[in-house]
């Protein structure tokens, strides 16, 4: 098993390294980077100086020529930070890159604390007294994993910028979210006496204000990655799928096909849905019937069971269209025979034969090959988020959230990572590295290995995994 370097395994972008500081005077998150990455040309002002050059985002990975990415599959290392390296609430993280499918690592990873401000600073001597009082910030916890494709530079991207744009989406709400009941106007104007009756009966809640307050710092970030590879030139996008521990409440955000799942003793509870082309097949079809422009007249927004040849032009066929979930039957025309908007099942399923997800971020200038269709305005960046109440949950010792990428789910089902979750965390309690130790079997698992259920099965995408133990929640120091 190998460690990533010290110096690869926790870069804190902000630069504040001691917990004891906590919390900084200017910049309020701490996110610590799982991986570095390779040298892609664009600068942040808002990012220290690393050693592979001012403001760079980080440094090269090894290339396909070295001797690493020459290793057959079952060979590949399974790599995870060193362990003088805590990670918030003790979490395990390992990785493993492709099997020389691309030159870099795709998958991004970041974890950290963040701490929102709960009221506007005035001099500069405001400042200081709120720093030496941490009680005026709302802190929490984040965990990221975003798997790009196209290249790394949009998983980079975001993976520097989406914990910031968090921190200013809930500080821009940061009342709401800290009142039991969201005030229906935050500048402490009342308009109506019953505003709060009316924010009562639509049932809004704290833990929705932090929802949208997620749900913008997607879009937001996804608008940053948009200027960032315009201005460099380069494309891609990522999936993206992130964790977020505040008051009490765990919030998982997922837009993509990566996946979280809660594993307890005697349940398995998912905490994400993936979004391909199938899952939601109605709303792209809805959106081509809505703008048929978008497919150029070189797409048929209508599914069938198959593509349609020549042969069956008027013939009576299955088909189905943006305001079905069931079939029906009818008589092939010329222009169903168009390649369909949503073509192959399962893992195979592409849209517009581009692209396997439905949501994620970038892909600003993604167009379908040999043509100017573009594929953005078929892709959401807003995730759909979960809420686990884990005062409620009442958290035993083994209790775990499994988040990674999908290289991981592409081999292994949900009860198969909990069935591994639970042979391996009872007899390993007294191991202070064993979500770590977790992480890295969950991968191992996926490269061809004896699992237990007999099956070897190999995944030859990159994976990225976090064990995030809930039990020991609050007690670490990060």
């Amino acid at each position: 098993m190998q460690e990533l370097p010290a110096d690869r395994a926790c870069n804190t972008i902000t630069g504040y390294t001691n917990p004891q500081s906590w919390p900084p005077p200017q910049e309020q998150v701490v996110i610590e980077w799982i991986h570095k990455s390779p040298d892609i040309g664009i600068s942040r002002d808002d990012t220290p100086a690393s050693s592979s050059g001012g403001g760079r985002l980080g440094v090269r990975h090894s290339g396909p020529g070295s001797a690493a990415s020459a290793r057959p599959p079952d060979a590949r290392p399974v790599r995870s930070p060193a362990r003088g390296r805590a990670l918030p609430w003790n979490a395990g993280y390992a990785e493993i890159i492709n099997a020389e499918k691309s030159e870099f690592n795709e998958d991004q990873a970041a974890c950290g604390q963040l701490s929102i401000r709960r009221s506007e600073f005035g001099t500069a001597e405001d400042e200081e007294w709120l720093t030496l009082c941490p009680e005026e910030f709302l802190t929490g916890h984040y965990w990221a994993l975003f798997d790009g494709h196209g290249g790394p530079t949009a998983a980079i991207v975001a993976a520097n910028t989406l914990h910031s744009c968090l921190r200013r989406q809930l500080e821009a709400v940061v009342e709401g979210v800290a009142a039991p009941l969201p005030p229906m106007n935050l500048s402490g104007y009342c308009v109506c006496l019953n505003d709060p009756q009316f924010v009562e009966e639509k049932g809004i809640r704290a833990e929705d204000v932090v929802i949208g307050a997620l749900e913008n710092a997607f879009q937001e970030c996804d608008e940053v990655i948009g200027r960032e590879l315009e201005a460099s030139g380069q494309g891609g996008g990522c999936t993206a799928l992130v964790a977020v521990s505040l008051q009490g409440k765990l919030y998982v955000a997922n837009a993509g096909d990566s996946r979280a799942i809660l594993v307890r003793r005697d349940e398995v509870r998912p905490l994400s849905s993936e979004f391909t082309p199938e899952t939601e097949r109605q709303r792209l079809q809805q959106l081509a019937f809505m703008y048929p422009e978008l497919l150029a007249d070189e797409f048929t927004r209508l599914e069938f069971p198959r593509r349609l040849k020549g042969n069956d032009l008027g013939q009576k066929v299955l088909f189905r269209d943006h305001h079905m979930i069931g079939w029906s039957y009818k008589h092939v025309e010329k222009s169903d025979l168009k390649y369909p908007l949503i073509h192959g099942q399962g893992r195979q399923a592409r849209l517009l034969g581009t692209l396997a997800v439905s949501r994620g971020l970038g892909d600003h200038q993604l167009r379908v090959l040999d043509t100017n269709i573009q594929l953005k305005p078929f892709l959401l960046s807003v995730p759909q988020v979960t809420v686990l109440d884990m005062d409620q949950l009442e958290p035993q010792e083994e209790d775990v959230v499994v988040m990674a990428t999908d290289g991981l789910w592409d081999v292994l089902s949900n009860d198969q990572v909990a069935r591994l979750v639970r042979s391996f965390l009872p007899g390993n309690k007294e191991d202070p590295h064993r979500f770590s130790e977790l992480a890295q079997m969950l991968i191992q698992s996926t490269q061809g290995m004896e699992d237990s259920s007999g099956e070897g099965q190999v995944s030859y995408d990159d994976v990225s995994v976090f064990v995030i133990p809930l039990h020991s929640r609050g007690n670490t120091g990060q």
